[in-house]
């Protein structure tokens, strides 16, 4: 066998190899990409019931509650959200360039901004670009809980808590299905009625339906114990936890989908390059096969 032979054998035999590890990336993500959405359906559903019972009740006292209050100065707090792991497409790319290319981002002047990062892709790009960065948090556990978020949270609120922040972001990638997701900038605090609702928008068709007519319907009589105020208050702290966990969870699936997706690519890619490798390999023999066989015929013929 000649050398060009043993060359194009050895590429098909590295490119299949390459395509085994491919493939099992990329049945591994679908599985950890339907677990996940499951858990990220489950906890905007448990979300939107809490943001609905704060939506019914905000209208008593807009500003009543230290998370509702709207100021006039002060820090804004950013939260980017990124992936620890690469190979997932240009989720992480997307996810940044939504952020810095933001109103939200643009219009604070960079004294102003204090970024939290989640994530280690999104710390490893702001240390890069030489970008600021008050708190990081890596290697968070997929299996994540909403009490093991409390950490996380309370480090977050004490910006808010303290004064020092007037406005909190979060940009993460909002979940649709396996190969729709897109990074979205949203308001974290304060919570307001706008803010809400633009949390409920990104719900489903149905439950904005279900939402609307809830809307229409007469509101009860309630009586708050111990007061309106701390009621408020415990409520919206489970909010906001129910809002990290939820956005922790569409980025994960995010993450698992395009990694899915971008496996699949590199797969299909390794099979036409088998193909194409088969095909040159073919080619390769049968003009070494005609070439002996010309050689055979010559030789006889002296």
């Amino acid at each position: 066998m000649s050398g060009k032979l043993i060359t194009i054998q050895k590429r098909i035999k590295s490119t299949k190899n390459t395509k085994k590890i491919t493939k099992a990336m990329q049945l591994e993500a679908s599985s950890k990409m339907k677990k996940l959405q499951n858990k990220a359906v489950s906890s905007r559903e448990y979300t939107q019931g809490l943001l609905s019972i704060l939506k019914n009740t905000t209208a008593e006292d807009e500003e009543t509650g230290v998370f509702n209050q709207i100021r006039e100065t002060g820090k804004t707090v950013f939260i980017l959200y990124s992936s620890d792991k690469g190979l997932c497409g240009g989720l992480n790319s997307r996810i940044i360039n939504t952020l810095l290319s933001s109103m939200e981002w643009k219009e604070t002047p960079e004294e102003d901004r204090i970024l939290i990062t989640i994530g280690k892709k999104g710390y490893d790009y702001a240390m890069y670009n030489k970008i600021p960065v008050d708190k990081s948090f890596k290697a968070i556990s997929e299996k994540i809980t909403l009490i093991e978020t409390l950490e996380i949270i309370e480090v977050i609120l004490e910006y808010w808590i303290s004064g020092e922040a007037m406005k909190v972001f979060m940009a993460s990638p909002h979940y649709k299905s396996p190969i729709i997701f897109y990074p979205q900038v949203k308001s974290y605090l304060p919570l307001t009625n706008e803010t809400i609702k633009l949390h409920l928008s990104p719900m489903s068709d149905i439950s904005i339906k279900k939402s609307e007519e809830n809307e229409n319907d007469n509101k009860p009589i309630v009586i708050y114990e111990p007061s309106f105020s701390e009621f408020k208050d415990s409520i919206t702290r489970q909010i906001i936890q129910a809002l990290f966990l939820a956005s922790f969870l569409e980025l994960k699936a995010s993450e698992y989908s395009s990694r899915m997706l971008a496996m699949q690519n590199a797969t299909d890619s390794a099979g036409e390059i088998i193909d194409t490798l088969s095909l040159e390999f073919n080619k390769a023999r049968q003009a070494a096969i005609t070439q002996e066989i010309a050689e055979i015929v010559a030789g006889a013929s002296i």
